[in-house]
């Protein structure tokens, strides 16, 4: 099958890079656009078989799947765009939490997924939060759900969590990331250490914490267990985590479904309009 992505920004090229590095597809079976151009034929400097499309139309009519990567207001104009050259057996996959399959099917002719990403894709790892419209066959849905478990582990889920399983999953590694990172400056502000080593042993440590998860050693219970020992300095640490920390992720959950709920109801208003 031919792929195509419209949209090569950040999650964009985080699914080209997994897709050519994992070889769920060939580089002249994939095809790009971008309303930038040229930032798609960057992306060609460094797949040169690739194939550059100077627009969505020219795109959609040479493939199979279709991976919509733009923002999600940008969606509905772009696929009433695009419909009346899509055929029953093309799919549309977006990558966009608010926009949901349901309503991906009454704004186009053909088959509909939604399979959110996340940037750890891009080392052949984390999760792909997938779910699927009503109208894709059973052949494409295993043909998704197998391409996917080439560069990551597809999750089948439940609008209702769409937002939730999204913050861990997607936006999880720049939350934790802005943690770790607040916590390498201000131990360099705080003591002798320097940037570059707090740097380099918080990243080794995330290494490590990872490896420990994944080879099934600790759950994350039991990790915690295991180092904060009765009385000593992680316990100390810990203590004072339960302090500061507060309403931080109540916070965080409230904002991030806040604004989730924000962009599915100006979506809800740009396909009232269309009646």
């Amino acid at each position: 099958m031919k792929w195509g992505v419209i949209g090569t920004g950040n999650m964009g090229q985080v699914l080209i890079d997994a897709w050519l590095s994992s070889n769920v597809i060939e580089q002249d079976q994939l095809y790009i656009t971008n309303r930038t151009i040229d930032k798609a034929y960057t992306i060609q400097q460094q797949y040169p078989n690739l194939h550059v499309c100077e627009t969505a139309e020219q795109l959609v009519s040479q493939v199979d799947i279709i991976y919509i990567c733009v923002k999600p207001l940008e969606i509905y104009p772009l696929l009433t765009k695009l419909r009346d050259q899509l055929s029953k057996d093309q799919c549309i996959v977006s990558i966009t939490s608010p926009f949901s399959v349901e309503r991906l099917e009454s704004v186009v002719p053909c088959q509909v997924a939604r399979m959110i990403p996340s940037i750890t894709n891009r080392a052949l790892a984390g999760i792909t939060l997938v779910s699927f419209g009503e109208q894709i066959t059973k052949e494409m849905k295993g043909y998704l759900l197998q391409s996917s478990r080439l560069y990551s582990t597809p999750e089948i889920i439940d609008n209702n969590v769409t937002r939730m399983a999204s913050d861990m999953v997607s936006c999880g590694p720049a939350f934790f990331g802005y943690l770790a990172q607040h916590y390498i400056d201000t131990a360099c502000k705080e003591t002798d250490i320097d940037q570059e080593l707090a740097t380099q042993l918080t990243e080794k440590m995330f290494i490590g914490f990872g490896k420990l998860l994944e080879d099934g050693h600790y759950t994350l219970p039991e990790l915690i267990d295991k180092v904060c020992v009765k009385g000593g300095v992680t316990g100390e640490g810990i203590k004072a985590m339960e302090v500061e920390l507060g309403e931080l992720f109540p916070h965080l959950i409230h904002a991030t479904h806040t604004k989730y709920f924000e962009d599915i109801t100006k979506i809800g208003a740009q396909l009232e309009r269309k009646n």
